[in-house]
């Protein structure tokens, strides 16, 4: 395990079996001014989460023992840990596990090989993204029909009862439902939700929406689908 000594933009978890890889990765974000730690294996990545509580994790998802998904999972599960963006790098081809990864709560992803300028230009894309959600963090709760969407305690409730939504689905329904009746794209809600540079298809943006409605049980048909243009809460 690696460290960088200096901590001046954020602490960043990376998370690779490829000692070359790892080193790479190590190398441009400390670079950028980033404090470093890199761990070869998901269950030390675990670990090093818990104690150490990063400010993000670069996370392969080709790992032996516990793989990548298993790690995200077993993070957004944790409470002490579920806040952490990940950003995921996977090798070209593995669409489901893209897929499957956004449903567990990861914030990005890059594919190998990559570019070192492509990967710190996400990172910082997500920590900027992070810092504004926690100034936004104050806003007030979204009362609409029978829920509750509070922003500060990243808390959904319908009449009364909790509901767990990954990262992303809190996103999107907090960005729906605080505008009820107006109609998104697919594209507005990737730019609203993700930032403008986020490379996500209309097929996630489709998922994360199918997963909403199904946490949200009867409260799902509460966002519509508009045909041939996006979705809308309805008001």
């Amino acid at each position: 395990m690696e460290v960088c000594p200096t901590m001046p933009k954020g602490r960043i978890l990376v998370v690779d079996d490829e000692p070359d890889i790892v080193e790479l990765v190590r190398y441009n974000l400390a670079k950028e001014g980033y404090q470093v730690r890199t761990v070869l294996s998901g269950e030390k990545a675990l670990a090093d989460a818990d104690e150490g509580l990063p400010d993000l994790i670069v996370l392969d998802l080709m790992l032996p023992g516990v793989d990548g998904l298993d790690v995200c999972r077993k993070l957004k599960q944790n409470p002490r840990t579920a806040h952490i963006p990940i950003i995921m790098l996977t090798a070209k081809g593995e669409d489901a596990d893209i897929v499957t990864g956004l449903e567990l709560g990861a914030e990005d992803y890059v594919t190998k090989p990559f570019s070192p300028r492509v990967l710190m230009a996400r990172v910082r894309t997500v920590l900027r993204r992070r810092r504004r959600e926690e100034e936004e963090g104050s806003l007030e709760p979204i009362m609409v029909h029978n829920m509750k969407i509070d922003p500060a305690r990243h808390e959904v409730l319908l009449d009364d009862r909790s509901v767990e939504l990954t990262a992303s689905e809190f996103k999107i329904l907090s960005f729906l439902a605080r505008r009820p009746g107006w109609v998104f794209s697919r594209e507005q809600i990737i730019s609203a939700v993700k930032g403008q540079d986020y490379p996500v298809t209309d097929r996630s943006v489709d998922v994360q929406i199918v997963g909403l409605r199904k946490k949200l049980g009867d409260a799902g048909d509460f966002i519509e689908t508009v045909r041939g243009v996006g979705y809308r809460f309805r008001e």
